[in-house]
């Protein structure tokens, strides 16, 4: 953190004391302002029962106090969702997030290459420290960020834009506070289906039939006002009912599924308003911004439009509207508007909700490192793959706790083997590896003092387990995870294999034979990566060449009966196993 800036912590501390002493008055004053409308209603009640024409005053008062006190009513919960954004802020900056955000659980795929062995999704994992995405759009464009590395221009596009957005947090705070509710809203796929389906009101004749049957309704209206003629006037209301009813299952579908996608733009309305207003430098957000009009017209005055539009298919409702629904054959011409306005902007709103998505992706993001100054940006390069880390730590462990080590795969070292008991720390440094890759690849800052990679595309053998559904031991489970790293190892970016007691389902020569064949197999293609092991047979494996494998191993020591650790990566093999120690130490006879 820059010398005079003030800490997340503190600003956000006086933003959320500042929302709740807001809420505080606004609670004030709508009790105040519902014990004058209780004063204005008792007030009109008994100037009407003593017969006074005063009572108006009274009356026109307490719709005046209704009105204004919705409004107030209105500013009051925004006031405490901001307040509510602040607290969730300071509680991710304290390290007590854990359960109190979306998890992301939908996204979770155990058969994906890393997401289950890094802990991207579900309580606690990565994607609930990151999201604050309001749209469904947001979080899947999240998503997808994390779980495939995007090529390095993009990724050097996503950092500008966070950079740049880091310190907006009034638009934060803003976006946070938008919408009736503020849980996600925006179903994108129901909305794309409903922009892009045809229209449904196609055949040329309706326009015309529409504009002309109400005239001639009129005029033979007239005609049975001056002459007592009413069959003309029964003639075309009994033409406009087959109209109507020729038509009534396509009006049907559009009017019920205009009223729902426009339940879904509401919100999308008002971000996509605001968002609009925000101003922008970066290249990424200038050409997402750019992708939020349709034919010249901003998509928020779009989506107004099309609000118009619903406002007059929701008043078929009213009473009056009801009974003129048919002789102006009000439901037609209410839902050929619909589909004018599918017509013209239907097209457009796929991509509306793609730029809405990455803009709060990088929102997302942008909070994330205003939340973590002390995370920088990793330094991507082009060349030979490498992943050279310095002071590393994992992202989702407390700050407090988190113990930080040297990661180098750099120069003729392709592969680090790294040895040790059981809870010494070894897994959770092939997690700490890989996530914070991801969050490199997704153009997010990383949990290090200093990062320097190449593209990578991550691989993880880390929590694979059998499956009684699927029928599938852990050892063939772990194969076939280990035969998709060697496609993948086949393509582009490298591969960061991470590999964790590998091939512990099989006996120990298979072990060593099959662990030897396919690391050598890893390597000739191209990839780098660290494996784990507690069997130092494994440390004598032969790869390329000695310099391409290096060993390193974490230490334990066995204190009063108990395992002590210290977490940190030393240089070669490890030289001593409590193992024994420790079951004597808890009464088994070994």
């Amino acid at each position: 953190m820059e010398p005079g800036t003030v800490a997340p912590s503190a600003e956000y501390s006086r933003r959320l004391q500042a929302r709740e002493a807001q809420t505080a008055q606004l609670d004030l004053v709508s009790t105040r302002t519902s014990n004058v409308r209780v004063a204005l209603a008792i007030l009109a009640v008994a100037a009407i029962w003593l017969g006074d024409y005063w009572w108006l005053v009274p009356a026109a008062l307490f719709l005046v106090a209704v009105i204004y006190h919705s409004r107030v009513r209105r500013m009051h919960a925004r006031a405490e969702r901001a307040a509510a954004h602040y607290r969730a802020g300071i509680v991710r900056i304290e390290d007590r997030w854990s359960g109190k955000g979306n998890p992301g659980t939908r996204f979770d795929d155990p058969h994906h290459v890393y997401a289950a062995d890094l802990d991207l999704f579900g309580p606690g994992n990565l994607f609930e420290l990151l999201s604050i995405a309001r749209t469904r759009m947001g979080e899947n464009a999240l998503a997808s960020w994390l779980l495939a590395p995007a090529p390095i221009a993009s990724v050097l596009e996503r950092q500008q834009s966070i950079a740049e957005l880091r310190e907006r947090l009034d638009l934060r705070e803003d976006l946070a506070v938008l919408g009736e509710t503020a849980g996600v809203g925006v179903q994108p796929e129901e909305l794309v289906r409903w922009a892009e389906s045809p229209n449904q009101l196609r055949v040329s004749w309706v326009l015309p039939v529409a504009l002309i049957l109400p005239l001639l309704l009129i005029a033979t209206l007239i005609l049975w006002n001056s002459t007592g003629l009413a069959s003309p006037f029964i003639g075309v209301l009994a033409l406009e009912f087959g109209v109507v009813r020729l038509l009534r299952r396509q009006l049907a579908e559009v009017l019920g599924s205009t009223e729902q996608a426009f339940d879904n733009l509401k919100l999308l309305a008002d971000l996509t308003a605001r968002l609009e207003r925000e101003p922008a430098a970066t290249a990424f957000s200038k050409r997402l911004l750019t992708q939020l009009s349709s034919h010249g017209i901003r998509a928020s005055e779009a989506i107004s439009r099309l609000g118009t539009v619903v406002q007059f298919i929701e008043s078929r409702r009213n009473f009056i509207i009801a009974l003129l629904d048919l002789p102006l054959l009000y439901s037609v011409h209410a839902a050929m508007a619909a589909e004018r306005w599918r017509r013209s902007h239907g097209h457009a709103v796929r991509v509306w909700l793609q730029a809405i998505g990455d803009l709060e992706a990088l929102i997302s993001l942008s909070g994330y490192s205003y939340e973590h100054p002390a995370d920088p940006f990793p330094e991507l390069v082009e060349g030979k793959a490498l992943f050279d880390a310095t002071s590393i730590g994992h992202p989702l462990l407390p700050a407090a706790t988190c113990v930080r080590n040297d990661v180098a795969i750099a120069g003729e070292t392709r592969v680090l083997l790294i040895s040790g008991s059981n809870m010494s720390g070894k897994s959770t440094l092939l997690r700490t590896v890989g996530i914070n890759t991801v969050l490199a690849m997704a153009g997010a800052p990383v949990r290090a003092q200093k990062l320097r990679l190449t593209p990578l595309q991550v691989g993880a053998n880390i929590r694979i387990n059998d499956s009684l559904h699927e029928g599938s031991s852990r050892f063939y489970a772990e194969i076939t995870r280990l035969r998709h790293l060697n496609e993948l190892a086949a393509r582009t970016p490298p591969l960061l294999f991470l590999l964790d007691e590998v091939l512990q389902g099989t006996n120990s020569r298979d072990r060593f034979v099959g662990a030897q064949g396919v690391i050598r197999a890893l390597l000739a293609r191209g990839a780098i990566g660290l494996v784990t092991t507690h069997d130092l047979a494994l440390t004598e494996i032969d790869v390329a060449s000695d310099a391409c494998l290096h060993n390193l191993h974490f230490q334990d020591e066995l204190q009063d009966g108990r395992m002590r650790f210290d977490f940190k990566l030393h240089e070669g093999i490890v030289t001593k196993s409590n193992g024994l120690e420790l079951m004597r130490s808890i009464g088994l006879d070994v």
